[in-house]
């Protein structure tokens, strides 16, 4: 990505619901290398999509855990798929330590978490699970300031 990749994105951010040749405008760049470049964006997967933006309470599951799940050694590659498959999982982590897996998952309350947790135990090569409710959530994921670092660059001479 460079500086002009990252102005682009930081352009979208700014107005995402901004037609193609506004942007293109605001930017001093054709419309068609701000399509090509989106596009390339996109392919890359630079640019996620839009629904990561929707926020979970907004569809009324307002309380989120970070559940640390230890697998099978031997089998416990099988279980991711089956885990992903839980639509309240909304990201998943293979992680170092004491668990193979951290899953950031949301639930409607304390009971909708407790029926979750116990369907993760369900699933087969899941040996122990482990969770912690988030009371609030301190800084919400960001991405802009990397965005802007990348849209300072200055090419190498």
């Amino acid at each position: 990505m460079d500086a002009l990749d990252a102005r682009i994105l930081l352009a979208v951010d700014d107005d995402p619901d901004a037609p193609s040749l506004a942007l293109a405008k605001r930017l001093g760049i054709a419309r068609n290398t701000l399509h090509a470049r989106l596009q390339r964006l996109k392919a890359a997967g630079a640019v996620r999509e839009f629904t990561r933006r929707v926020d979970p309470a907004a569809l009324g599951y307002g309380l989120v855990a970070f559940v640390s799940i230890a697998l099978s050694q031997t089998t416990g590659h099988r279980a991711t798929a089956a885990l992903a498959a839980f639509p309240e999982v909304i990201e998943m982590h293979s992680t170092t330590g004491e668990a193979d897996l951290l899953l950031k998952v949301v639930a409607r309350d304390t009971a909708d978490l407790h029926r979750i947790s116990g369907e993760f135990l369900a699933v087969p090569d899941v040996v122990r699970t482990s969770t912690v409710i988030s009371l609030r959530e301190q800084l919400p994921l960001r991405t802009r300031a990397l965005i802007e670092q990348a849209a300072d660059r200055r090419p190498l001479a």
